[in-house]
């Protein structure tokens, strides 16, 4: 069975930058499933994005909002925007490891028969 990934479950994954010294990620569900997989705090949290991104975990900002089934993720860039080293001066490839993060096995949504 292929890998599913968090890309797999919404309709966009995108990042952008929230002032020049801060990242903003978010993540749109498709459905209310992928939603519960996306907000699971065991699954997706502070940690693992402090541990994905190498930043501080106390630093890393997670909202949770059900009624758009969508988790916005913010951290401070690991450099202010378009100084000598930032090589993403518009934050938009900042999600890519966030979109080809596996969703566990034991969290996937149940596939219909067809």
């Amino acid at each position: 069975m292929p890998e599913t990934t968090l890309a797999d479950l919404a309709h966009e994954v995108r990042s952008k930058n929230a002032g020049p010294f801060w990242v903003t990620m978010e993540l749109f569900m498709r459905d209310a499933e992928g939603y519960r997989i996306a907000a699971d705090e065991s699954f997706l949290n502070e940690s693992v994005i402090a541990q994905l991104y190498r930043v501080e975990e106390e630093a890393v900002q997670l909202f949770r909002i059900p009624s758009l089934n969508v988790v916005k993720i913010s951290f401070p860039r690991p450099v202010s925007q378009g100084s000598l080293r930032d090589r993403d001066i518009h934050a938009g490839q900042h999600h890519v490891p966030l979109a080809r993060m596996p969703v566990p096995s034991s969290t996937r949504p149940v596939e219909e028969s067809p």
